[in-house]
């Protein structure tokens, strides 16, 4: 069968440096809902920060952010799913940064809290929510006790710390939480390290299983594109996955198709289309 759905990641992908999205994308993708193709965002992004894009892009259905842990329909702004820490294991999150001493950011109710801290770091965490609130502990913000729990947990510092937490989750919260650690490259932070954690059941993986099961269509018959290492769960249970030429070696090692072009470019969304669908808008 044709393919029937198509999943987009935001930033690497869809979106340029300025957070803008590519004009011949968003062009191609509108070619593509007017076919009666199935369009979603699939983005680590909360959906105060996809909010924008959704709009401008018309979409209408099921749409997930926080890397599958937060699914929202578009045409009414309503969770449809939202996978979060809570309870003790929240209060353990909350207990492991606050004992490591790095810049942290919780992220609940849509939003982004931190301290001054975290100041310095705002603008890498910004585009990911439109609601950044500061408070004088970040450790004691009211984020923590979201009655739906915490979405995820952003931190940034030096290697050891930030990896020191990693290993401290594993052993304290084996198999409830994801943690993952990378290094800053780009921009002031470089030479930094960020990490990010959130439970383990949602990924974008799950997230695009669920909406494909919504729309009432097969997995063999979607199509995603991205470009980072939380896409890979995504491209690996796509019925066809393209990844942006400037993705790391191991993140395109796991896609079935390799765009040429880059985030800066622009256009690999409208490729991907006019590849696996069809949909050529010149």
């Amino acid at each position: 069968m044709a393919p029937r759905l198509l999943a987009v990641d935001l930033d690497g992908t869809l979106l340029d440096p300025t957070g803008t999205p590519h004009a011949h994308d968003v062009k191609a993708i509108h070619a593509a809902l007017a076919a009666g193709i199935a369009v979603s965002i699939v983005t680590g992004r909360l959906y105060s920060g996809t909010r924008g894009t959704v709009e401008i892009l018309g979409l209408q259905g099921a749409v997930a952010c926080a890397d599958g842990s937060h699914l929202v329909r578009a045409s009414d702004h309503t969770t449809l799913v939202h996978i979060g820490v809570r309870d003790l294991q929240a209060e353990q999150l909350r207990a492991a940064f606050a004992r490591a001493g790095v810049a942290t950011f919780v992220f609940a109710r849509d939003a982004i809290g931190h301290d001054l801290a975290g100041a310095p770091f705002v603008d890498y965490v910004a585009t990911w929510s439109s609601d950044v609130r500061v408070v004088e502990d970040v450790f004691r913000h009211e984020l923590w006790a979201a009655p739906e729990g915490v979405t995820a947990v952003v931190a940034v510092g030096k290697r050891e710390d930030v990896t020191a937490v990693v290993v401290e989750l594993e052993r304290a919260l084996p198999g409830a939480v994801i943690a993952a650690a990378f290094p800053m490259r780009r921009g002031s932070h470089a030479g930094l390290w960020a990490m990010i954690v959130r439970s383990s059941i949602g990924t974008k993986g799950t997230a695009l299983q669920w909406i494909a099961e919504h729309e009432g269509i097969a997995l063999a018959d979607t199509v995603c594109v991205g470009d980072w290492i939380n896409d890979v769960p995504m491209f690996d249970v796509a019925g066809r996955s393209f990844v942006m030429a400037q993705a790391p070696a191991e993140v395109k090692a796991r896609a079935t198709d390799e765009l040429p072009m880059t985030s800066e470019q622009g256009g690999g969304v409208a490729h991907a289309l006019r590849e696996a669908f069809g949909i050529d808008v010149g």
